[in-house]
């Protein structure tokens, strides 16, 4: 188990990980409290990852997880799931890593009712921090970020997420985004900063999907915010694998933390991309943000983008792949209407209540989806209606 500073130690505790004392002088590691035993948390329902496992369960995808490492023993990780070889991470004493990797694709176990999104990915455990210093607005080097993007570009991540961001911006880790780019990848990172006007990295880049948190009535976890912010997802009060269990299903909850609402986000891309293997990657951001449960306004918020994810949406939904997302310049009367599959769709007044609008979406989007989600969304602070454990 590697060591972390003190600053580390501070951040665990604010996050409410609990440490592990050893002996005078040595570090503290994150330790488990042991099997979930309690009901579906509210993320988890939320998302509601065994309904979309019928159409993908994300084969075919690798996911990076760049933060602290992946304790790959735990086991809720699957044989074979978290990768080794060249800088890779399978330790992970800081354990927000392997919080985050729960989240996406932790394996489903009689022990506990908690799984990942998308448990049939593989994870790719990179450390680029031990810790992201002492608070979220302080993350670690962003030039050792981008060498661990290049890496999980170069590995075939088609989804990389940063579980830890960075607290300033570089110019290699501008290219290191380009670099992913030009290769199709994912780039997922959220809005992690609680300082006024703090912003994280690469969450404000550009070419990012800048992921927001927020608990369960809807109300921002973090105070980063801005016109990069691309969708929401839940942040506060969740549960997830622990490093330090030494081989056991083993859990810590509940967990606030608004760096895992990226977690959620990059699960459900690897639904997409497993589901929707022509999309490009900038197809799947748009794909995500247009299916998004709008806010109440039906407009942008400068701190959850444009909705709530709504995972069964992204997956199943009718829709053009070359869609102009949310944010198009174009006129904004009306956005292309989105229907689940084996969804009845709403009547057009019962849509046009309340769209944010996206021009040029050809005849086919309109005709063929329509916003299922949102007069149900408003009612419940942007949570999805599909709101139960399968």
């Amino acid at each position: 188990m590697r060591g972390v500073s003190a600053g580390a130690v501070a951040a665990l505790v604010a996050l409410g990980l609990p440490i592990t004392a050893t002996s005078a002088g040595a570090a503290a590691c994150a330790n488990p409290s042991g099997p979930y035993p309690g009901a579906v948390s509210w993320g988890q329902r939320l998302v509601n990852p065994p309904r979309l496992w019928a159409l993908t369960r994300g084969e075919g995808q690798t996911v990076a997880v760049i933060g602290t490492g992946v304790d790959k023993q735990n086991a809720q990780f699957g044989p074979g799931q978290v990768l080794g070889g060249a800088g890779t991470a399978d330790s992970d004493c800081d354990g927000r890593g392997t919080i985050a990797a729960g989240i996406v694709g932790a394996q489903p176990a009689n022990q506990t009712t908690f799984t990942g999104v998308a448990p049939g990915v593989k994870l790719l455990p990179l450390r680029y921090t031990e810790s992201n210093g002492s608070s979220s607005d302080g993350g670690g080097d962003p030039g050792a970020l981008a060498g661990a993007i290049d890496t999980a570009v170069d590995r075939g991540a088609g989804v990389i997420l940063v579980a830890v961001p960075a607290g300033s911006d570089s110019p290699a880790l501008g290219a290191a985004l380009e670099h992913a780019k030009s290769r199709g990848a994912v780039v997922v990172s959220a809005a992690a900063a609680t300082q006024q006007g703090a912003h994280t990295y690469p969450t404000a880049s550009a070419g990012v999907l800048a992921v927001g948190s927020t608990d369960e009535s809807g109300a921002p976890v973090q105070t980063e915010g801005g016109d990069y912010l691309g969708i929401a997802a839940p942040g506060a009060n969740l549960v997830s694998t622990s490093a330090g269990g030494g081989g056991a299903v083993a859990h810590r909850w509940p967990i606030t933390d608004p760096s895992l609402a990226a977690a959620y986000v990059a699960g459900v891309a690897a639904l997409v991309r497993s589901a929707h293997p022509e999309l490009k990657g900038e197809q799947v951001v748009n794909r995500l943000m247009l299916t998004a449960s709008r806010p109440p306004s039906g407009a942008h918020d400068p701190r959850r983008g444009w909705g709530m994810v709504d995972a069964y949406a992204a997956v199943s939904s009718t829709l053009p792949a070359d869609a102009p997302g949310p944010g198009a310049a174009a006129v904004r009367t009306q956005l292309p209407a989105v229907v689940p599959a084996a969804a009845e769709a709403r009547p057009t007044s019962d849509v046009a209540a309340g769209v944010v609008a996206v021009g040029g979406v050809v005849v086919a989007a309109a005709a063929g989806v329509g916003v299922a989600a949102f007069r149900r969304g408003r009612r419940r602070g942007w949570r999805p209606s599909r709101f139960r454990a399968s």
